[in-house]
């Protein structure tokens, strides 16, 4: 697994969020010979950059809001016949990922759409909770979690080692199923947006309840429940400095050793 942006809702560059990085979600695994692409947020602009054509890669999105979605403009492998992608995401409404994918570069909002300057060869599978994708000897399973207009987490199995990715989950509501979900994961990448005091409004500003994210807290509460081996803490509130990122990590190990916050360009190998 590495690390192409780990930051929730907006980018949030420059000095203080440098070093775990200010990009939005985007993580890239490797296995058995395929790559897959989970979101397509800012940075995946990055890993267009550094990746060797042509590329072949499934992309597994989670949800359409900005931050998942607005690094695709940007995903250069998107303006080269050579490659190729499998996008698979929920359906939402009416619109199916092909939609989204689409439709996602209007005027007046954008100065070209997708159909005039994408040339990659695509196809779109749709997927839903309780269906598994299998890409050789690689499993996808999906699992509807607490967020606003929905959201797929992933379950991806392969040669004996399992990674659950669970952004945008809101705890509460479906701890039980996301538990079970996770259940002896070697990696456990959660959302960890805000504290517990941030969550419910007693750190100065408004409580964020229902606004379908997590705390850091409750991520050691799921990843011990669900017994997986180590937890990593995804989808960092943008204003949340270095600093303010290396005090958390220091109250989370004292109770997780294994824990880590994620950070643009880590490689997780399992």
């Amino acid at each position: 697994m590495r690390f192409w942006g780990v930051r929730g809702s907006v980018p949030s560059p420059g000095p203080n969020t440098a070093r775990y990085g200010g990009n939005t979600p985007c993580v890239e695994m490797r296995a058995g010979g395929h790559q897959l692409i989970f979101d397509l947020g800012t940075g995946v602009r990055v890993l267009g950059e550094q990746s060797p054509r042509p590329l072949n890669a499934h992309v597994f999105v989670s949800h359409y809001h900005y931050d998942h979605l607005q690094g695709l403009p940007f995903f250069t492998p998107m303006f080269d016949p050579r490659n190729q992608f499998v996008f698979h995401g929920p359906t939402r409404g009416t619109r199916t990922v092909k939609d989204v994918i689409e439709e996602q570069m209007q005027q007046p909002f954008f100065p070209v759409t997708a159909q005039m300057v994408f040339r990659a060869q695509s196809a779109y599978e749709p997927i839903a909770e309780g269906q598994t994708v299998t890409i050789g000897g690689i499993t996808v399973q999906a699992l509807e979690v607490n967020h606003p207009g929905g959201n797929l987490s992933y379950r991806i199995e392969f040669g004996g080692r399992t990674v659950v990715y669970a952004t945008d989950a809101e705890h509460g509501k479906d701890d039980d199923r996301l538990t079970a979900f996770a259940k002896g994961a070697d990696l456990f990448i959660y959302d960890a947006m805000y504290s517990e005091e941030e969550y419910r409004g007693q750190s100065g500003g408004p409580p964020k309840l229902g606004w379908g994210h997590s705390t850091w807290q409750h991520a050691i509460t799921m990843a011990n429940a669900a017994q997986v081996k180590q937890l990593c803490l995804f989808h960092h509130e943008p204003v949340r400095t270095d600093a303010q990122l290396d005090a958390i990590m220091r109250q989370v190990k004292k109770v997780r050793p294994d824990a880590v916050a994620a950070k643009e360009g880590q490689l997780i190998s399992l």
